[in-house]
């Protein structure tokens, strides 16, 4: 995702006024594989990314972005739902949202 949104890709908040579009990233849960047995070599992490921009073509073409490279080989993520359109009333931005379920090997 780095190469989206000119590396403006942020873990849980973003920069205080930064430059948009930018992309936002955080860990909201996901399916626990512990089992009597101890905890399973494969985890999984719901990630939850947002993207905002100036405007809503911007933010949802950036969402498809990000989806394509979610769903692409390495990751393989596969997205929960449909993205979610967003309006920041504070900001005046465009946010578009979608969580993704991610199994990784620690």
């Amino acid at each position: 995702m780095k190469a989206l949104a000119d590396g403006r890709v942020y873990p849980d908040l973003a920069k205080t006024r930064a430059a948009v579009p930018y992309i936002v990233y955080q860990a909201v849960g996901g399916i626990d594989e512990t089992t009597l047995s101890g905890a399973d070599q494969l985890q999984n992490t719901r990630m939850q990314i947002t993207v905002w921009a100036a405007d809503r073509a911007t933010a949802s073409s950036l969402m498809q972005q990000i989806r394509n490279a979610m769903t692409a080989e390495p990751v393989r993520a596969v997205p929960i739902g449909a993205p979610v359109s967003e309006y920041e009333d504070d900001t005046k931005l465009y946010g578009s949202r979608l969580d993704f379920s991610v199994w990784w090997r620690p």
